[in-house]
């Protein structure tokens, strides 16, 4: 199983969000052994603003035996179809924000989706397996 890992999560774990940290903690620990672990390029960029360097964002990703993946075509074109959709049901983002991307990407590159965010990926991505350690 591959899981695609939102910032939302390696946020909660490294700043560290007291309400978040064990729940996230424990999801991204039972991700990697069920599995292999994976962020998209755009989560990696989100990533980076939180180290003070390239190489220790890289040596903290290498270390825990998560890929970086950039979006294959195909997800971006996903993602493009969610936006369309989105703003024909009254969505106000006007442009395809890193959410989108980061919700294609895990449905068309990985198995499912670790993140907090469940409201717009349920809502957006719904064949998308979501996993939300804050209801868990």
């Amino acid at each position: 199983m591959i899981t695609a890992v939102d910032t939302n999560i390696f946020l909660d774990i490294l700043l560290p969000n007291e309400k978040h940290y064990e729940a996230s903690a424990k999801a991204l620990e039972a991700a990697a052994t069920a599995g292999s672990l994976v962020v998209c390029d755009l989560v990696y960029a989100e990533l980076c603003i939180h180290f003070a360097t390239q190489k220790e964002c890289d040596t903290f990703l290498e270390e825990n035996e998560i890929r970086v993946e950039s979006l294959t075509r195909a997800a971006h074109f996903a993602a493009g179809r969610v936006w369309r959709a989105y703003r024909k049901q009254g969505g106000q983002r006007t442009r395809i924000l890193a959410d989108f991307l980061i919700g294609a990407h895990a449905q068309t590159q990985a198995s499912r989706l670790l993140s907090r965010d469940r409201g717009f990926y349920r809502k957006l991505f719904p064949n998308l397996d979501l996993t939300d350690p804050s209801i868990e």
